[in-house]
């Protein structure tokens, strides 16, 4: 999943972690576009063909069509070749110095010709390949998460690379305590976040860049034009129910920028915080209800958790 996993488990028996180290590594095996034995790239490889595929990755492509339909397209994991086409070809720490030219950028095809059989199977259609990297950790930590309560564990907090899951009982006091950073200046946060139970997720352009002809590019790709958005907007956090749908609303709001992309959270009934290039945040939603700390509210900062 290209970045670090952080889990904190109360309760529950000590093998819980390893357990869920275990299930993180498979869940990767089944959807890296990276790695050619995987599911996915078994799917992407069969145009026009029904594929059987396990029932956490068939339950993973019908969620990222679903928020596909319900953004609009602007969450769309049919980029994956505008995606090759900017660069974004191999792993991330392989994208180092000037890269070649690439292809030219194209519209991503969307979601509408890609077909589900009751007994799990998916069928693609011609010229459709998937990247399910824009929602794979947020459902990741809704799985693990969930399996892991059922399991036995009291509480639980998973955090995939800023993508943030917890629910059940907090280490301490009466709700869990989540950093956002600031990503313009690493090592500083921008607020801390208290949740009972739910999910925060933060996209961002300011992280995942590589050059390319003299250019900057980025991973988070307008689904309209085929190439990296370019709006005002460098990074949106949403806190909603579940992890992989504040991954999702993330991107589509930071693809759409401002104003559209405080009306898109809106409309969807979560809270986010949409930062731009010149430092200023807006808020959308009933954001306050979650914060408990910022920078400029003084006093000291709450533990985190993730």
């Amino acid at each position: 999943m290209g970045s670090t996993a952080h889990l904190l488990v109360t309760g529950g028996e000590p093998d819980l972690l390893v357990w869920a180290r275990s299930r993180l590594e498979e869940l990767e095996s089944l959807w890296s576009r990276f790695r050619a034995d995987s599911e996915l790239c078994r799917l992407n490889a069969s145009p026009g063909r029904w594929v059987p595929l396990s029932a956490p990755t068939t339950a993973l492509v019908r969620r990222a069509v679903r928020a596909w339909e319900v953004t609009g397209g602007l969450f769309d994991p049919t980029v994956l070749p505008a995606l090759e086409a900017a660069g974004y070809s191999r792993t991330f720490p392989e994208l180092h110095g000037e890269l070649p030219p690439g292809s030219d950028p194209a519209p991503a095809p969307g979601c509408a010709g890609i077909e589900f059989a009751d007994d799990g199977r998916v069928r693609l259609p011609p010229g459709v390949r998937l990247d399910l990297g824009g929602i794979g950790k947020g459902y990741a930590a809704d799985l693990l998460a969930a399996e892991l309560l059922g399991a036995g564990a009291d509480g639980v907090c998973v955090n995939l690379g800023g993508d943030v899951r917890v629910a059940g009982r907090p280490p301490a006091a009466d709700a869990w305590v989540v950093a956002l950073e600031d990503e313009a200046t690493p090592g500083d946060d921008l607020a801390w976040l208290a949740l009972t139970d739910g999910a925060v997720a933060t996209s961002t352009r300011v992280r995942r860049r590589w050059r390319r002809q003299g250019r900057e590019f980025h991973h988070l790709i307008d689904p309209a034009i085929g190439l990296p958005a370019t709006n005002s907007v460098t990074g949106v956090t949403v806190v909603a129910a579940e992890t992989h749908w504040a991954e999702v609303l993330a991107k589509a709001a930071l693809i759409a920028g401002l104003p559209a992309g405080k009306v898109l959270l809106e409309a969807h009934g979560v809270a986010g915080l949409l930062v731009r290039e010149d430092g200023t945040t807006h808020s959308a939603g009933p954001w306050e209800r979650y914060v408990t700390w910022t920078p400029n509210c003084g006093g000291t900062s709450p533990a985190s958790a993730g």
